[in-house]
């Protein structure tokens, strides 16, 4: 029953004894407990701020980094859009020199129609001429037998000759 209900001089020096403990503690030991709390207390708070501090760093970087993709897409969009432009330009281009060389190749072979039909003509006037000679060549050759006839037909060409 002695520890339900102490004796005074039990409760004294059990008294003494917690002041003496509060005492060394207080001199020797709370000082560098407390200080130590306080840097743990400073050093977490110090964490704290660079971790806010990175976490602000991290959405910079994040927004920077969005910039730069939309800036990258806006460029890619930009060449798209000049590769689409320079290949209908160069696709009319090529389509307006196919017009070119197609008229140009349509006019050769009209001139050439046209050089093959005036030589043909050119043939059929030399073949009726050459044919019209020698069909009068035969014809004057059966009149022109006689000597009679040949007297007859100077004279009737001197006459002609001489009324024109």
């Amino acid at each position: 029953m002695e520890l339900i209900s102490p004796g005074f001089g039990l409760v004294f020096w059990m008294t003494i004894t917690f002041i003496i403990i509060l005492w060394i503690l207080k001199k020797f030991a709370w000082k560098p407990i407390l200080q130590s709390i306080k840097q743990r207390e400073d050093y977490v708070s110090e964490s704290l701020k660079q971790a806010e501090q990175a976490r602000k760093q991290l959405e910079d970087v994040k927004k920077e980094a969005q910039q730069i993709i939309n800036q990258a897409r806006q460029e890619r969009e930009q060449m798209l859009k000049e590769v689409n432009d320079l290949r209908a330009r160069l696709i009319a281009q090529a389509e307006e020199e196919g017009k070119k060389i197609k008229e140009q190749k349509l006019q050769e072979a009209l001139q050439e129609i046209e050089s093959a039909k005036q030589r043909a003509l050119k043939e059929i006037k030399q073949t009726i001429a050459e044919t019209s000679i020698a069909i009068a060549e035969k014809i004057l050759r059966s009149e022109l037998a006689d000597k009679e006839k040949q007297q007859q037909y100077i004279d009737k060409l001197l006459k002609e000759t001489n009324l024109n």
